[in-house]
């Protein structure tokens, strides 16, 4: 396993600052550290999901997801650096559209509810537009 995080405060963002991959210093409300948190919370949403007894196939699809997110954290802590590619958007896209295929065609929107599996797939659901309306923000 790599290196793990000794200590989970640093006492250095006392002033209302956090730190950024690059060393820079952004205040904690920022636009940046806001969409690094959706995405944060996307993630651990996701792995709410994950609890739930899922196909292999799916299990495997967000697991996936969930490295990805991490990398795009990592992405988005390093102003200029690139870990998300296009090529992991297609495959992502390929595999929604695997999914859906398997469905019958939607017809109107679906409450949220149908039981404890649902409600927490509809909860990612909405982190993850919150993210994405994050991201589109901060360009």
């Amino acid at each position: 396993m790599g290196n793990r995080l000794s200590k989970i405060y640093t006492r250095t963002g006392d002033d209302g600052t956090t730190g950024l991959g690059n060393g820079e210093r952004v205040a904690k409300d920022s636009l940046r550290i806001e969409t690094i948190g959706a995405v944060d919370e996307l993630n651990c949403a996701i792995g709410r999901v994950l609890v739930h007894d899922l196909r292999d196939a799916m299990r495997e699809c967000l697991q996936a997801v969930q490295h990805k997110l991490f990398d795009l954290g990592g992405e988005l802590s390093i102003p200029g650096y690139r870990a998300i590619e296009s090529e992991d958007v297609e495959r992502l896209e390929s595999a929604l559209n695997d999914f859906n295929a398997q469905l019958p065609p939607l017809k109107e929107f679906i409450l949220p509810g149908g039981g404890r599996a649902a409600a927490d797939c509809h909860m990612a659901r909405a982190i993850c537009r919150r993210a994405e309306r994050r991201l589109v923000s901060l360009g």
